[in-house]
């Protein structure tokens, strides 16, 4: 998927439609004199609905759609007819899209399954025709309910990739590298920061025909969270990833201290993420001979906190032993 097709924040305005007047229709027929009331209730007005499709991954398909109105319910009419209910207007996601209410920014809901629908503006109800208002003592109302007005907000569709293991790490660690091996992803890769501006997802085949989801989000830099460099934007990507998987150059300064340095950041974004599982991958690890790797070893094994391993994409080094340590920590 190209970074121009993936479309993860779109907002709109959504309004439902007006439920139909009730009719005030009196009886009239040959022979039948006062006939009496007879006047049909109103259609219901159209919703808006939010409904999960697992065949989409991104909302590019409503990049363009920031109008969505709901048809209106058909006014009632004679012989205790009810007008007809205005269409629902359906608004199809990928799984893992947040709904927000754009003005107070507040959740409304996420849609997390396959066909899960959620009501985002109400059609307004019909109006109830003159034949119920009829008594003994008022025996031809000439009145009738009018029906109840649409409701209208704007809204706001963010989608938070679901993955299964989420690449973390500083720009060029290498991670659309390991991507790109690792699946049949294609994404941007170069020599420079911050190659990757859009969250790339890539399946990862294992035997036994089985799979996994990896994600790459873009590279984060110190005070992400404050917005620096491509700030906090992709950050919520991770929320929802099973796996951190950790990336780190081999020719990095300090190895511990950009791994705190990750997980501060995302400490300070959302402290809740520090709960999910870390694997560290020392990527690039191809430029180092034995000797090299026992002596980071030594310093890792009493300095990081999590577990790791050397690896090197371009190499094809650690790459079948790293899908065996990731398919064993999601199925644990």
């Amino acid at each position: 998927m190209t970074e121009g097709n993936f479309v993860d924040y779109v907002k709109m305005h959504v309004a439902s439609g007006n439920g139909g007047k009730g009719s005030t229709h009196l009886h009239r027929e040959k022979y039948i004199a006062k006939g009496g009331p007879d006047g049909g209730d109103g259609g219901r007005g159209g919703h808006v609905i939010i409904r999960g499709n697992e065949n989409l991954w991104t909302l590019i398909h409503l990049k363009f759609k920031r109008h969505i109105r709901a048809g209106h319910g058909e006014h009632g009419s004679s012989g205790r007819s009810t007008g007809a209910d205005g269409e629902d207007a359906i608004i199809e996601v990928p799984l893992g899209t947040v709904v927000r209410d754009t003005e107070t920014n507040t959740i409304l809901f996420e849609i997390t399954k396959e066909g899960e629908e959620k009501i985002i503006a109400e059609g307004g109800k019909g109006g109830r025709g003159n034949w119920h208002f009829k008594s003994s003592t008022n025996q031809t109302p000439r009145y009738a309910q009018p029906g109840i007005p649409m409701e209208e907000k704007d809204i706001t569709l963010e989608l938070k990739v679901l993955a299964d293991v989420g690449l973390v790490g500083f720009p060029n660690a290498g991670k659309s590298t390991l991507l790109s091996v690792l699946t049949s992803a294609k994404p941007k890769i170069a020599d420079y920061e911050f190659t990757t501006l859009k969250p790339n997802l890539g399946i990862v085949e294992y035997r036994d025909f089985q799979s996994f989801v990896m994600a790459d989000i873009p590279g984060i830099i110190e005070g992400a969270a404050e917005g620096k460099g491509l700030g906090y934007y992709f950050l919520r990507h991770i929320e929802r990833n099973s796996i951190l998987l950790f990336l780190i150059p081999a020719d990095a300064k300090d190895i511990v201290e950009q791994y705190e340095i990750l997980v501060d950041e995302l400490r300070r974004y959302n402290p809740e993420m520090l709960d999910k599982e870390r694997f560290v991958c020392i990527s690039k690890s191809d430029m180092l001979d034995d000797e090299l790797k026992s002596e980071m070893s030594e310093i890792l094994d009493k300095n990081l906190e999590a577990d790791y391993m050397f690896i090197s994409s371009v190499a094809q080094q650690g790459l079948t032993e790293l899908k065996d340590k990731l398919w064993k920590m999601l199925n644990d």
